[in-house]
């Protein structure tokens, strides 16, 4: 087993680690920021270590600083959390080429799923689900970019390979407008993540964005988790993510899994990974796969009793997957909310001191942060400060602990968006479930 890990994030993530590294006997190493000196799990960790100023390029995006404290440290392996390296094939690869073990899948895998077209032909090869689109990148050829065009139907929506959270794509209704946007987001696209190639795909109109938590040795070993419903979103970023996801019956949630697990086999995954999803019409069509830990990875935890990050880590040390598929049974539902340090109207950062903070609490009530009284929330990072999580027997059960934890917690110094959480679980539409990824946006706009 790892005897001692170096955290290679903050916050809320990082304590998550530190936590179930503490469950297991495994010391840890904390690195920080000059901004972060006071954060909970850089005071609970065995080792700490300053890697730098506040600013992400210069601390937790700086390779070879992170890959130092590794050394200095005597750790053997690094957890990257999500967001920052996490997804980096080139962090990766500087882990395992340094001597260390990255808790996350290998750096071919990575790159693989990283290229939006690499990742879909992979997935189609698979035998997983996909948006009917261009197979491949497009070029410059305008009359063949028009007949993709017109036998995928419009409208259609131009993507970037590298892209991702909502950047590097536009949505086309003619062809009159269609080579003028594929130039535009070549350009774009180019700009913003040195990477020019694009492709097509028919866009659906009211899809549900539903994912399939997966776990994968790299020995020929893959299960599935079930499913999450991430379709309360807004300008692409999830706000409110559940598990199981309503209206997915038994039968298709085996028939959807069965697809990700047996593709984990064949690009030889490794780790914890999860299969992200438009479903539209009974119907699922492959996105991505995000080759990390998720931000709800909380709410499977909650309905399967499968504790993540450990079985991440059994995973990287070179262990076999210690679960079957016929071990995982959901049970009840589990709901998340994202907690933001944020104007709850004008959605901009509220970074401050915390001046009074009161934790929720009661029977299926969770909450994971990193935040207390007299904490600073810094302007340097993600405003996200804590996932308050609940479970019932039902969803109806959970939406009402939900609905009860919100009304209890208490943050005072900053502004979060509490409020609006309070009043998407108080929504009839959201009560009844099944909405797709534009509802709220439509809601907030209302």
């Amino acid at each position: 087993m790892i005897d001692k890990l170096l955290i290679a994030n903050r916050g809320e993530i990082a304590l998550r680690i530190l936590r179930a590294c503490k469950a297991m006997g495994i010391k840890t190493v904390a690195i920080h920021s000059t901004a972060d000196r006071n954060l909970k799990h850089v005071q609970l960790a065995d080792e700490r270590l300053c890697i730098g100023p506040a600013r992400s390029t210069d601390s937790y995006l700086n390779m070879s600083r992170i890959i130092a404290a590794a050394e200095v440290s005597g750790a053997t392996a690094i957890h990257p959390g999500y967001g920052f390296l996490s997804e980096n094939a080139d962090f990766a690869e500087l882990v395992e080429r340094s001597g260390l073990i990255f808790v996350g899948p290998k750096a071919q895998t990575i790159r693989l799923m990283g290229d939006k077209v690499s990742a879909i032909s992979a997935m189609r090869k698979a035998g997983v689900p996909c948006v009917p689109g261009s197979d491949g990148p497009l070029d410059g050829d305008e009359d063949k970019n028009k007949a993709h065009a017109k036998r995928i139907g419009y409208p259609v929506i131009i993507k970037s390979s590298g892209g991702g959270g909502g950047r590097g794509m536009r949505v086309v209704h003619s062809e009159a407008a269609l080579i003028n946007a594929i130039n535009l987001t070549r350009a774009e696209a180019k700009a913003a993540f040195d990477n020019d190639t694009v492709y097509m795909e028919k866009f659906l109109e009211n899809p549900r964005h539903i994912e399939v938590q997966v776990l994968a040795d790299g020995q020929g070993n893959a299960i599935h988790l079930g499913e999450r419903d991430c379709s309360m979103q807004r300008r692409h970023q999830k706000v409110v993510e559940e598990a199981p996801a309503p209206g997915i019956d038994e039968a298709t949630r085996q028939y959807i899994g069965e697809r990700c697990s047996r593709a984990c086999i064949e690009i030889e995954y490794r780790g914890a990974g999860t299969f992200e999803f438009l479903y539209e019409k009974g119907e699922f069509y492959f996105i991505e796969i995000n080759t990390r830990i998720q931000v709800e990875h909380t709410v499977t935890e909650m309905v399967t009793g499968v504790d993540l990050i450990k079985e991440q880590l059994k995973i990287a040390a070179g262990l076999p997957l210690s679960l079957q598929q016929d071990e995982i049974q959901l049970r009840g539902h589990a709901l998340e909310c994202r907690i933001n340090a944020e104007d709850p109207e004008r959605f901009l950062p509220s970074p401050g001191q915390i001046t009074d903070f009161y934790s929720p609490g009661g029977i299926g009530v969770r909450w994971d942060s990193h935040i207390y009284s007299g904490y600073t929330v810094p302007a340097y990072y993600d405003s996200m400060i804590g996932k308050l999580i609940t479970f019932g027997e039902n969803r109806e059960i959970a939406i009402a602990r939900m609905d009860c934890a919100l009304k209890e917690m208490s943050v005072e110094g900053i502004k979060t968006n509490i409020s609006l959480q309070q009043s998407i679980m108080q929504d009839e539409n959201f009560k009844r479930g099944g909405n797709n990824i534009h509802y709220l946006e439509a809601k907030l706009e209302g």
